[in-house]
């Protein structure tokens, strides 16, 4: 039986990522696609930046949808690592998960209600 090693980051887990996605609630809805002071996530994964219908984005995320910037797992890692860094005057005050495997984890709970 092989152990993890730690520090290592380990397969995605949408139930982990459920818990992570806690720190995200005061902002987002990700079931039943409500927005609140930020968009819906339900059905992020997949989605062009800024163009969920209802929420009213910032003219950076509006930007970097019309630029192309699609919510796949590579942009939502480099996202939710540093919000301002990837969209630069985005709105998001969040400051980014630290964590690999939180968002690893909250990338499988956003794919799993995106479906």
């Amino acid at each position: 039986m092989l152990l993890p090693i730690a520090g290592t980051v380990q397969a995605q887990d949408a139930d982990a990522g459920k818990g992570v996605f806690r720190k995200c609630m005061a902002c987002h809805d990700a079931e039943k696609g409500v927005n609140k002071l930020g968009p819906t996530l339900k059905g992020v994964v997949g989605r062009t930046a800024g163009t969920d219908a209802g929420f009213n984005y910032s003219a950076a995320m509006k930007a970097a949808g019309a630029g192309g910037l699609v919510w796949d797992e590579q942009n939502l890692s480099a996202y939710l690592a540093d919000p301002k860094a990837k969209v630069a005057g985005n709105r998001m005050a969040f400051p980014g998960l630290k964590n690999p495997q939180q968002i690893k984890d909250v990338i499988a709970y956003l794919k799993s209600v995106s479906g």
